[in-house]
């Protein structure tokens, strides 16, 4: 079978390598087992373990299902994007408007 080649930039994967580790932290914190965590996801213990190693194969649902597994942690999904400063600096440029005289009232 043929590896799936993606378009990642190396700060990229050490971000999600991280995310990983901390994934794998954060369920032997809680002293769960890899066969629990995969149960409780509707994943096998191989997707867990991709998701463990940062794998950027795995589609983020998945992410999200182990996350949950692991006692509701998928609502720190939320913080991704959540202050997008140059995406608001963008929109504030094309906000802006000029500014017109006053209408004479003849």
């Amino acid at each position: 079978m043929k590896k799936a080649v993606y378009n990642i930039l190396p700060a990229t994967e050490d971000i999600l390598r991280t995310m990983g580790e901390q994934i794998k932290l954060a369920r032997l914190r809680r002293d769960l087992s890899a066969e629990l965590v995969a149960e409780r996801a509707g994943i096998s213990r191989t997707s867990l373990w991709k998701v463990e190693s940062g794998s950027p194969a795995v589609a983020i649902g998945i992410y999200a299902a182990v996350l949950h597994a692991l006692g509701g942690m998928d609502s720190e999904l939320l913080l991704v994007a959540k202050d997008d400063e140059m995406g608001r600096q963008m929109q504030d440029l094309k906000l802006m408007t000029r500014k017109r005289a006053t209408r004479r009232k003849d």
